[in-house]
């Protein structure tokens, strides 16, 4: 059976009882990095799903994006330029 591109999801489950998560996933990038990770193929549909079991402490929260005034930008800006600077000379 053909699945469509807006079915193809991507779906993270865990829950406060187990350690394990489960990943599962139609997305090429995630099956491959999973596999590289070591993590378990649990389930294949036959139509390019795939489910992985994951520690469910490698699974970050998300953050706030970092918020930098102009201030802390011009003084990362001068830090960067001073380090490629050291670094060339070397």
């Amino acid at each position: 059976m053909k699945v469509g591109l807006a079915d193809q999801e991507t779906i993270i489950i865990f829950n406060r009882a187990d350690d394990k998560a489960y990943v599962f996933t139609y997305e090429p990038t995630w099956k491959r990095r999973m596999e590289e990770l070591g993590c378990k193929c649990v389930t294949d549909n036959g139509d390019g799903g795939k489910e992985y079991e994951i520690d469910k402490k490698r699974i970050p929260l998300p953050r706030a994006k970092r918020r930098v005034s102009e201030a802390q930008r011009a003084a990362m800006t001068q830090r960067l330029q001073k380090a490629r600077k050291a670094k060339k000379s070397t």
